[in-house]
């Protein structure tokens, strides 16, 4: 692996036990100021609302933008903002709308850096499929680590000692990993020559996602699972507390069980690729994620809730190897900014959707029929996606792409062409 790999490593892997120790806190910090699941709903689809809003065209800016410098200057910019929030922790003065306001702005800067990042890896590791899969491996499971397992007991500890401190902990892990991201190589803006306007490239990113079948199948498969997963989300603190019988600190620790059955997903995705195929491993995580959810919903005790929350986060860290390694092997250099966004964008739009779900059939009915309808959900999903992405078409575009010729910094396809329409063709 490229030094500038293990730099990139530690940042993402310090900014996620932040993102852990605020993943635990933002809900308890909530939780002191309503009891309403619809307003507990609106906090979070706030962090999900910019991809709503901006997510192709974020795509697009950062095809043409420096990626690394978008990077760090993301993080630098949530560092100062929850740095904010956190004096006003200090000083009383949080509400629900001050953290739904929060919410949407670490959610516009995580479009821009996650968009970056996702767009930086494959040049700097070369494009190797090899290489890609493995990073993404190291990745997803330091992710997983701090921001499932370590952050999230942190956070509910440091709560305890006073509302700001989890938010300031939060900000100084953004700080630190805006440094070591501005240390990496710079690397050349696979940008076309002739410039279009905005919102053209950013329909060719669109276009090219909606065209081929490979890239959909990938796209949907998160769009969907963030409804299911976002309507659990939004009312996991109540059920625990008035299902499960689990405390604050408790529910740190509850949170920790999803992020060691993603540890143990993340190191056997490589495995379980080669094994069933990509595409059929994908659709097998799939129905893995909607059965762990189904036994969570039944869970007669904290134990059993934990069990499966463990097994569905095997799934998900899996799936988070194996998916984007695949879109980063297909996707040519100068789209992936776009495609990157387009795909994050679909899935992002859907997380409101379930919040709002969830809370609704919480207050409507009872607090374990979100988890019943996000099973059902998954599974449907499953069943839908797995023609899209079966092995033959994996295999097909894998082809397409190691016969493809895309050096980085070479001009793209001239203004008279469609890159969408060329690039689709060729996976389809």
């Amino acid at each position: 692996m490229p030094t500038g790999f293990g730099r990139l490593w530690t940042a993402q892997s310090v900014s996620s036990l932040g993102d852990g120790v605020s993943h635990a806190a933002l809900p308890l910090l909530a939780l002191t100021l309503t009891r309403d699941p619809m307003a507990l709903a609106v906090v979070t689809a706030a962090g999900t609302l910019p991809w709503l809003l901006f997510g192709v065209l974020g795509g697009a800016l950062v095809d043409r933008w420096d990626r690394r410098r978008t990077m760090w200057g993301m993080d630098a910019a949530r560092a100062v903002l929850l740095a904010t929030t956190a004096a006003a922790a200090a000083l009383d003065v949080l509400s629900i709308p001050l953290l739904a306001a929060v919410g949407f702005l670490l959610g516009l800067g995580g479009l821009f850096f996650d968009t970056a990042a996702t767009a930086y890896l494959p040049d700097l590791l070369g494009r190797d499929p090899a290489l890609l899969e493995r990073a993404n491996s190291r990745l997803r499971g330091a992710q997983t680590a701090m921001s499932g397992f370590a952050g999230p007991p942190a956070g509910s500890a440091l709560l305890a000692i006073g509302r700001a401190v989890p938010l300031l902990a939060d900000a100084v892990s953004f700080m630190l990993s805006a440094l070591l991201v501005r240390s990496l190589p710079a690397l050349p803006r696979p940008v076309p020559e002739i410039r279009e306007s905005l919102l053209r490239q950013a329909r060719a990113g669109a276009s090219y996602v909606f065209r081929d079948r490979v890239l959909l199948g990938l796209a949907l498969r998160p769009a969907v699972g963030n409804i299911a997963f976002l309507a659990v989300e939004t009312v996991l603190a109540l059920f625990a507390h008035d299902r499960l019988g689990i405390d604050t600190f408790g529910f740190g620790l509850f949170l920790t069980a999803e992020a060691t059955g993603g540890l143990l997903g993340a190191g056997i995705a490589s495995s379980l690729g080669r094994r069933l195929g990509t595409g059929s491993a994908l659709s097998c995580t799939a129905a893995v994620e909607g059965l762990a959810i189904l036994g969570l919903a039944a869970a007669p005790n904290p134990y059993v809730a934990g069990l499966a929350l463990a097994v569905c986060g095997a799934g998900m860290g899996a799936t988070m190897v194996l998916g984007p390694s695949l879109r980063q092997t297909i996707v040519p250099a100068h789209l992936m900014g776009r495609v990157a966004s387009t795909s994050r964008m679909l899935a992002m739009c859907a997380a409101p959707i379930g919040a709002f779900l969830g809370g609704w059939l919480a207050t409507t009915y009872d607090i374990r029929t979100p988890l019943y309808a996000a099973a059902v959900l998954l599974l449907a999903m499953t069943a839908v996606t797995a023609s899209m992405t079966s092995n033959r078409r994996v295999e097909a575009a894998l082809r397409a792409a190691a016969a493809a010729v895309d050096p980085i910094g070479a001009p793209a396809h001239s203004a008279s062409k469609d890159p969408a329409r060329e690039g689709a063709a060729d996976l389809l």
